[in-house]
């Protein structure tokens, strides 16, 4: 079987890095008309420097799925240069931890905001094109922890929810129109952000011993890549997944209930090695006491 998306009018959010990027990256090279927008301005037209060259068409333009406005107008663009709009890939959002001692309902809504809204946002801005061509594509970017909570990410685990209820919602209402809609759950993506988890570890601790421990939880034992999402948002796209609307797709790697402990498993493994740090510590002062005092 072989997947023909050429000329596809496409939208990617938050598609100047990460997942997002290797997901407009995949359009561009089959060929797609390409519109891909993120709030960072400059860093949206870098990347579609980078990644535009094998799209059809492509627009590029600041986007805050957060502003009404912002949504609306960028749709209303594509679908006017196009005549409408085939694909809408909803990746704009980042994760946010949080427990009930730290956090402010004010934290949540901004947050929601962000996922919820900004999903809605742009399903809203990009259904009525849909329905007048009576055949379309939406694909959610969320997560694995929307659907198992995880303890210590009040934010993303009640957004990320809220998101995936409303991926399964418009799934079924929309599918009389021949609009699937469809959720991507994603598991531990190397995306960079894994790289700011591994700053917050006590002095000491070498990269290779922080990737074995997160990776406890991951049957396959790797971290995924914004290509394994994107292959599969492809496939969403096409004709291959003509029947396939309100569902949940974990890329995760068999990560799943596992999620849970994990949580659990990081803060071990910080005071482990926060104690391993402060135990080699006394015993470099130990050591310098007693060549100071010419002992030995």
């Amino acid at each position: 079987m072989h997947i023909d998306l050429t000329g596809k009018r496409v939208i990617v959010t938050g598609a100047s890095r990460g997942i997002g990027r290797g997901i407009a990256a995949a359009f561009a090279a089959e060929g797609c008309r390409l519109a891909i927008g993120a709030r960072n301005e400059e860093a949206i037209r870098a990347t579609a420097a980078e990644i535009g060259a094998g799209a059809a068409d492509t627009i590029v333009r600041r986007l805050d799925v957060a502003d009404d406005q912002s949504a609306k107008d960028f749709v209303a663009e594509v679908a006017e240069r196009w005549d409408g709009v085939d694909v809408l890939v909803n990746n704009a959002g980042q994760g946010q931890s949080g427990t009930l001692e730290n956090l402010t309902p004010e934290q949540l809504l901004a947050h929601a905001n962000i996922l919820q809204m900004g999903h809605f946002r742009m399903a809203q801005a990009v259904v009525p094109h849909m329905r007048k061509q009576r055949w379309g594509r939406i694909i959610d970017i969320n997560a694995v922890a929307g659907s198992i909570p995880t303890p210590d990410g009040i934010p993303s685990v009640i957004n990320r929810a809220s998101c995936i209820a409303l991926s399964k919602l418009l799934g079924q209402a929309l599918a009389p129109d021949n609009i699937l809609v469809n959720s991507l759950n994603m598991g531990w993506i190397d995306t960079g952000q894994w790289d700011r988890h591994y700053r917050e570890m006590p002095p000491g601790v070498s990269r290779e011993e922080f990737d074995e421990m997160v990776l406890k939880v991951v049957p396959m034992g790797r971290f995924g890549t914004p290509q394994d999402v994107a292959g599969v948002a492809i496939f969403l796209a096409s004709e291959l997944a003509s029947f396939i609307s309100g569902v949940e797709i974990n890329v995760s790697g068999g990560l799943y209930g596992q999620i849970t402990y994990y949580p659990k498993l990081k803060r071990e493994f910080g005071e482990a090695m926060r104690k391993r740090y402060e135990d080699s510590q006394s015993q470099d002062s130990a050591m310098d006491a007693i060549d100071a005092a010419g002992v030995g």
